[in-house]
Parts: C-alpha cells; sequence; structure tokens
C-alpha cells in the first residue's frame, strides 16, 4: 500500500465534509486534485482495499430513541421469506439469520428503531400481523456504550 493510499484511507476514516463537493476538501488537504483522489479510491475499490463507504447515523440527536432487539422463531423453510419481508422495512435496520442452539430456539434477529418505545412496539405488532411469526422475544437497548468508525492508520 502506498504512503497516498495510506494518507487517502486516514482522511476518509473522518467526518465527511458537509459541503457540495466533499472530495475537493479532502483532495486539497491531501494535495492532489478532486479527480485523482476519486481515481485513487476507485483503484482501491477495485483491489478490495475499499470493500464500503457509508454514513453513521447519529440517531438519537434526530430523535429515534428507541431500539428494540427482537429475535424470533422461524421455520427454517420460511426464514428466507420473512427475513426479506422484514429486511425491506424501514424501521429494520439489521435483518440476519443465525443458528439455534438447543437452550435458544430463535433463527431470526432484527433491529427496530422508532421515536418511541410504543411506537416500536407497534412496528413489532406489525412484523406479527405481517408473518404470522408467533414466537418472538423483544429487548430494548438501555443505553449506547459505543458509537465508534474503524480506525485503520493514525
Amino acid at each position: 500500500m502506498t504512503e497516498l493510499e495510506k494518507k487517502i484511507i486516514i482522511e476518509l476514516q473522518q467526518d465527511m465534509p458537509l459541503v457540495p463537493r466533499p472530495y475537493a476538501v479532502i483532495a486539497s488537504r491531501l494535495e492532489i486534485t478532486e479527480g485523482e483522489l476519486l481515481r485513487q479510491i476507485e483503484a482501491m475499490r477495485g483491489k478490495g482495499v475499499i470493500r464500503k463507504m457509508g454514513a453513521v447515523l447519529r440517531h438519537r440527536r434526530i430523535g429515534i430513541k428507541a431500539n428494540a432487539l427482537c429475535v424470533w422463531q422461524v421455520p427454517e423453510e420460511r426464514v428466507e421469506a420473512v427475513g426479506e419481508l422484514f429486511a425491506a422495512l424501514p424501521e429494520v435496520t439489521h435483518c440476519y439469520e443465525r443458528e439455534t442452539r438447543s437452550d435458544w430456539p430463535y433463527n431470526l434477529y432484527t433491529m427496530v428503531h422508532a421515536a418511541t418505545r410504543e411506537q416500536c412496539e407497534e412496528h413489532l405488532k406489525a412484523m406479527y400481523r405481517m408473518s404470522r411469526i408467533a414466537n418472538y422475544r423483544v429487548f430494548f437497548s438501555t443505553q449506547e456504550l459505543k458509537k465508534t468508525t474503524m480506525q485503520y492508520f493514525r
């Protein structure tokens, strides 16, 4: 990995400038052109060095205060269909399958977010009505302990 690639990764780990052309600002800090920065990013994506770039939403700051992890016991033959159904819902941010255990029969996990606990509960009731999966448990978040992004080069 080149020194420029490392510097680009360091910059991309930071908060994105909230301006119309954030890559121009980053390029300026790196003393390269915006076009060169974009070419470098695309090359690193092509090599698999960068797999994903995304925003981290600080949901509590915008009024989303209730978060519920819901675990569902879905028959194996329906898990993919129910998972796709749940994953398409805007209030669901995570939806994934896990292996069951003899003492834990839940195989589908969803994270549901809303402004209030009551709204989360309404979303979960709607998910039940859509899927008819009656065996589920809900765990509400009580506090956020960590919200950080990976830092590779410092």
